[in-house]
């Protein structure tokens, strides 16, 4: 668990520079965004940066299990191969390795910019399977926030109002844990129950 004095939000989705500035105005909340280049290291030392900040919210423009949120997408793309898990474990195994380490640790939550059609479910009709709204929401649901507009503008609006109305609530489970939720999740079911969606994923 982190002990810093600030709430570290990781902000998982397509952030627009739009956004990203109007956040940014905020007195309550320190955007910190990935030097230099993208990938899990640049993402684990926003981490770390985050934690030096004192203000109420940090709000940090990458994340470490992004390569890991992308893979597991890809799995459920019709144009994969049923059953390729290749890059999927790879990464995974990257980001524990890394989490192991030490490199970085998890946020105090997630904020996901979503669709605002099925923004509550893993898929929905017409939704493409989401690691963040599927198996890490599924596991602990009060630490994944959901903003769910398409325009800059109301982006930030609901942001900031999801900022002040974070539930408290148990500490994520360990990352192996995250990671053999993931491989069962059946990204059609809801995320709001621990136990739906789960499936073996290479049946």
């Amino acid at each position: 668990m982190r002990r810093n004095p600030s709430t570290v939000v990781v902000l998982a989705g397509q952030a627009s520079e739009g956004l990203l500035a109007a956040v940014g105005r905020s007195m309550n909340v320190s955007l910190v965004r990935p030097e230099d280049s993208d990938g899990l290291e640049a993402a684990a030392d926003a981490l770390r940066r985050a934690a030096g900040f004192s203000s109420p919210y940090v709000l940090v423009a990458a994340d470490p299990l992004d390569a890991v949120a992308a893979e597991w997408r890809a799995m459920w793309e019709p144009a994969r191969v049923a059953g390729s898990s290749e890059a999927f474990e790879l990464r995974a195994a990257e980001a524990l390795a890394a989490w192991r380490a030490d490199r970085f640790e998890l946020p105090d939550y997630y904020l996901v910019l979503a669709e605002e059609a099925g923004a509550g479910t893993g898929a929905g009709a017409g939704q493409p399977a989401d690691f963040y709204l599927g198996p890490l929401r599924s596991v602990r649901p009060h630490r994944v926030a959901v903003v769910a507009a398409a325009e800059p503008a109301a982006q930030a609006a609901g942001l900031l109002s999801e900022l002040g109305s974070l539930p408290h609530g148990r500490w994520w489970p360990s990352l192996e844990e995250i990671f053999r939720t993931a491989r069962g999740f059946y990204p059609g079911a809801l995320a709001e129950s621990p136990d739906a969606g789960r499936a073996t994923l290479l049946a």
